[in-house]
């Protein structure tokens, strides 16, 4: 059994778990004040998510900022933003314009956050 410590961000508390994990699950923590940070640390140990930010190049010069539609997982970070590097998108690019349709088969899509012309 392992234990790792955590820090809920669910909400401002910011309580600070103590989680017992066996063979890759959570099996137990304490230190939370609220149903919605057992749900997280839960989450985090099992299947950490994050959100997904970064630029996409448009062609004839300048970047588009864009997030993917729902979190990733975080091991497949680095994997996402390879994929997203060697994108060149035509402009105009405008906000809430699909780049990417399912990123990676991850069931995410990859939108604009930003415009450009073209």
């Amino acid at each position: 059994m392992e234990v790792r410590e955590l820090t809920c961000i669910v909400c401002p508390v910011g309580c600070r778990a103590r989680v017992r994990v066996e063979g890759g699950r959570a099996v137990g923590w304490e230190g939370l004040e609220c149903r919605a940070g057992e749900e997280y640390v839960k989450r985090e140990v099992e299947l950490p998510l994050r959100d997904f930010f970064t630029v996409v190049r448009v062609k004839g010069g300048g970047v588009v900022p864009v997030r993917s539609t729902g979190p990733i997982p975080r091991e497949r970070l680095l994997e996402a933003s390879r994929e997203l590097a060697g994108l060149e998108v035509e402009g105009p690019v405008r906000v809430g314009e699909v780049l990417v349709r399912n990123l990676l088969g991850m069931g995410v899509d990859v939108v604009a956050t930003g415009e450009v012309e073209g």
